[in-house]
């Protein structure tokens, strides 16, 4: 029974398993589940999932069969009824079949309720499991996955397709699967009052049958189509969401609007081409017929004596039966239908592979601190390479800035240290060990990033400070907060450091966010530390506090700077010089000052800015 309520989505199994990626997935990160689901086509995955839980799915078939079997007994019995008082005319004939239905329907009703109770857990449970499954794929995807993927579509099969898999097993399946077996239980009755009324029935079902498979290949395409217009809309929400106040200051409110209703006219009319579908529902027709066939046949037996009343009552009210499966069928093999989309949906994310992997063999030694750059060579996606040939090395212990004009590829060489991204060609190594050869927690574990743009959790101060290192207790975070400057202002909020930042620290100023991640790197101890123009959103008073825990901070490391700031510039033991890309010049700040037209035209521009800051910045905020 559940293999006909699949059947019309098996059409497409072979292709889809030819698409899919059989090999394992490449992964940074794998989560430790106790259960592996099949990945190779869409219904082996649902399956996979229904496998899970095999006692639920029992519960799930007794309570459809002992339905369908009890409401069966209905016309059984109210036919027998009929006959015996059409017979001796007594009416107390009858009692012995009122209490035989009342019987069977209240012991129906309570392995319904069983059923019912049982789907819905059945359901559940597969909604959370594929959650958890995608969830962790998710994490493990590399970021050059994520920088091709909206948000909002990603968002949308994580909610939504999720959603639409639970209410595919209940009520979908759930309904399909008790259906079925009211479509059975004529066939197997009917003989026992007339062998040829068995006819009826089942030529209804053959052309029922039939009639399904055709419903359901025009129904897939158009489940898929209502699936992928959902997230495209919702991609576009989110997009617009997040970036609201540039919305909000070119005035282009009407404009999004529009745009807007575009995607929603989209998504509407993929329903009510949907809804054509299912109004061009043939099994309706079908039931009518048969209805009357089978009555038509009832008397030309009667009238033969082949058959008395009371077998007509029983036979018709067999062939109502039918009339359950076939309305909710409509209503059932949709929610199957998109149930089955969502859940191709989610496959193509989980089956990506991505270009990063967790290389758990790999090297996983404490990190010394020393990194060489070897004619590394990289690019985002197919375009013009972002870096190109770009040797340098540092010392362990040693301080580096990285200077160059806006667009150099100065952010894009950290993301690289850590395996953020993978060169393209060249090598990086840290101790000597080119990192793709390191085990990937181990490298990521040892080097903290320190960005311009930060991103703190909606979470308090206290868990930002702490994220990563969940066993720090007060007194630590409280110490690291003030090495970076940040315990003063932290103190000064109501809650302290259990105030909450609000999404992406948007209640706390630039230079706050800043300290606090400052405090966060601190806080890890990490033998390589990479400052991204971390200190560009502070003043120079609190700069000057900053600079000395800085400074602090990177004695016994190996310390990579990205900056405009003079004052840091000048205390590194090595400055690279980019432009465009290549290493331009390389060497100590004095040395540089001599032999570097390019870095002397960026040290001039970095000291007009910074006299124009100190001279502004007495009253910025910090």
């Amino acid at each position: 029974m559940v293999v006909f309520g699949l059947m019309g989505v098996c059409y497409d199994e072979v292709l889809f398993s030819h698409m899919s990626h059989t090999a394992p997935m490449s992964s940074e990160f794998v989560v430790q589940a106790v259960f592996t689901s099949n990945h190779s086509s869409p219904l082996r995955f649902i399956l996979s999932h229904i496998g899970r839980q095999p006692l639920i799915g029992l519960g799930v078939i007794i309570g459809a069969f002992s339905n369908a079997a009890l409401a069966a007994a209905v016309p059984f019995f109210v036919g027998r009824a009929f006959t015996a008082v059409s017979e001796s005319g007594d009416i107390s004939r009858i009692v012995p079949y009122v209490l035989a239905i009342i019987a069977s329907q209240f012991t129906r009703a309570v392995l319904q309720f069983i059923r019912n109770f049982c789907t819905e857990i059945f359901a559940q449970r597969i909604e959370r499991d594929v959650r958890d499954e995608l969830y962790a794929s998710l994490l493990g995807k590399s970021m050059t996955f994520h920088d091709m993927q909206p948000v909002g579509e990603i968002m949308a099969r994580v909610t939504n397709d999720v959603r639409e898999m639970n209410l595919m097993m209940n009520p979908g399946m759930n309904v399909l699967i008790g259906s079925s077996f009211f479509l059975v239980m004529p066939l197997v009755v009917a003989p026992t009052l007339y062998p040829s009324l068995i006819l009826v029935p089942a030529v209804f079902l053959v052309l029922y049958f039939i009639s399904q498979y055709y419903f359901i290949t025009a129904l897939n395409p158009v489940a898929e189509r209502v699936r992928d217009s959902f997230g495209h809309m919702n991609a576009h929400l989110a997009e617009t969401i997040d970036g609201l106040q540039v919305v909000k200051g070119a005035a282009r409110e009407n404009e999004e609007i529009s745009e807007f209703d575009r995607f929603v006219d989209e998504v509407r009319a993929y329903f009510l081409q949907q809804g054509r579908i299912e109004a061009r529902y043939i099994p309706f027709l079908l039931l009518g017929v048969a209805t009357v066939v089978g009555l038509a046949q009832c008397v030309m037996l009667y009238e033969q004596g082949l058959i008395d009343g009371g077998k007509i009552v029983s036979f018709m009210g067999l062939m109502f039966l039918f009339d359950f499966p076939v309305f909710s069928s409509l209503r059932s093999l949709s929610q199957v239908s998109l149930g089955y989309a969502s859940a191709r949906r989610i496959l193509n994310i989980i089956t990506t592979e991505t270009d990063l992997d967790r290389n758990e063999a790999g090297y996983a030694d404490p990190i010394r601190g020393s990194i060489q750059f070897r004619g590394v060579t990289f690019g985002y996606g197919t375009g013009r390479p972002v870096v190109q040939d770009v040797t340098f090395e540092v010392q362990p212990g040693q301080t580096v800035a990285i200077v160059g004009q806006t667009g150099s590829g100065k952010s894009t060489l950290t993301k690289l240290i850590n395996r953020t991204y993978d060169v393209d060609a060249g090598q990086i190594l840290i101790d000597g060990v080119d990192v793709r050869d390191w085990n990937l927690e181990a490298l990521r574990s040892q080097i903290s990033i320190i960005e311009q743009d930060i991103f703190l959790f909606s979470r308090s101060v206290a868990e930002n400070i702490r994220f990563g290192h969940q066993e720090a207790n007060d007194e630590a975070v409280e110490a690291v907060a003030r090495r970076a400057q940040a315990h003063e202002f932290i103190s000064g909020f109501p809650e302290g450091y259990a105030t909450k930042v609000g999404q992406r620290g948007v209640t706390l100023s630039g230079g706050q966010r800043q300290r606090v991640a400052i405090a966060r790197a601190f806080l890890s101890d990490p033998p390589i530390l990479i400052l991204d123009d971390s200190t560009s959103a502070i003043d120079s008073a609190t700069e000057d506090r900053i600079q000395q825990a800085i400074w602090s901070a990177s004695k016994g490391r190996t310390t990579i700077l990205i900056t405009h700031r003079l004052s840091q510039i000048r205390w590194a033991d090595h400055i690279v010089v980019l432009r465009q890309g290549q290493v331009m010049a390389q060497g100590k700040h004095e040395d540089l000052l001599v032999s570097s037209e390019a870095y002397r035209r960026i040290f001039a521009r970095y000291e007009s800015a910074d006299s124009t800051t100190s001279a502004v910045q007495p009253t910025a905020r910090a």
